[in-house]
């Protein structure tokens, strides 16, 4: 039986779900019923006004009920990889593991008690994602895996994902979560080829293209989300700053994303009270220990442009045409092989 180790309290839940119809009423976004997409065409954003989050999990809770039918079911046993060195990523057996992001938790809330202003704050954060303006993982997927979508969300094709990571290794907030035994490696080179299949948020695209709000704004009891336009989600963010005193994260990092935080509480003070929490158990900063302990839970640290750097930037241009024939041949295969299957 999979392990539960669920944080969210039944408390906090009910305190949550006693209002949720009130808050799902009230999130209407201006999106239409096409494929999620904006009325001018515009990419989508979310905001997410941390003044109101109570950490309830409903969120949580609704985005596994709503993606469960996509979560992977590996085969087992695991084919040994070639070199030793590349390990098995096996969550399968963990997926009620739901305080940090993993191939079966797209979404967490981190929850953070920081002292400012005088006062002692308890800040609970709703985690995926960022769905980046720009993304590098979708830039430099080899194999044209991830992609971004027309309304802004960045998507992961898990028929052709081969869980090589590299769209781990480029996103600064270390997104993507691989599951071991899953996949089309499994028919290529079980050995050689990649390890699994990389998963995250989409933003819940099969309910958007159903006209449907994602699972996490809808089920919020508190209106802590609401998605539309990126120009007038900026413009709202900015108006509740200069409204609340507040503070913006997500509009310029990594180049910009569609993601956007505002909250009452400096986030170069949120992190510093998450690295505190996490000395406080023992763990020496930069340990073994203590990066395992972070793996899962993205960190709120400024982040830059990637694509200033002529490395970042030449390395997309190059990769952009190879994946996309990559992609196409990675298709052509898994449709020849299903065809094949059908006529056995």
């Amino acid at each position: 039986m999979p392990k539960n180790t669920s944080t969210i309290s039944r408390r906090s839940f009910l305190r949550g779900a006693a209002i949720v119809g009130a808050g799902a009423l009230a999130a209407a976004p201006a999106v239409s019923r096409a494929g999620g997409q904006s009325e001018s065409g515009e990419e989508l954003a979310t905001l997410l006004d941390l003044s109101k989050c109570i950490g309830c999990g409903a969120c949580v809770m609704a985005c596994r009920e709503a993606n469960a039918e996509r979560y992977p079911e590996p085969t087992k046993p695991f084919p040994e990889m070639f070199p030793a060195r590349v390990k098995a990523e096996d969550w399968s057996d963990k997926r009620g593991v739901d305080d940090r992001l993993t191939p079966y938790n797209w979404l967490f809330v981190d929850h953070i008690t920081v002292n400012h202003g005088g006062e002692e704050h308890e800040i609970h954060m709703p985690r995926r994602c960022m769905h980046c303006t720009n993304p590098p993982c979708a830039n430099l997927c080899p194999w044209g895996a991830a992609a971004k979508q027309d309304n802004g969300a960045v998507t992961i094709a898990p028929d052709i994902c081969l869980g090589g990571s590299k769209c781990k290794d480029v996103c600064p907030w270390d997104i993507p979560q691989r599951q071991t035994g899953v996949g089309l490696y499994l028919d290529l080179l079980p050995r050689f080829a990649g390890n699994g299949v990389m998963y995250k948020c989409d933003r819940c695209q099969p309910r958007m293209a159903e006209g449907k709000l994602p699972a996490c704004i809808e089920a919020c009891p508190m209106d802590v989300q609401e998605i539309g336009p990126r120009s007038e989600i900026i413009a709202k963010a900015e108006a509740l700053v200069r409204e609340t005193g507040g503070y913006i994260y997500g509009i310029e990092e990594n180049g910009g994303t569609n993601t956007v935080y505002v909250s009452p509480v400096p986030f170069e003070a949120l992190e510093a009270a998450r690295d505190k929490g996490k000395d406080a158990k023992g763990h020496g900063k930069g340990s073994q220990a203590q990066q395992q302990n972070q793996a899962g839970r993205p960190h709120l640290q400024p982040v830059g442009s990637p694509f200033e750097n002529e490395n970042m930037f030449a390395a997309a241009v190059f990769t952009a045409p190879l994946a996309g024939l990559a992609a196409g041949a990675l298709k052509l295969f898994r449709k020849a092989r299903a065809n094949h299957e059908e006529e056995s």
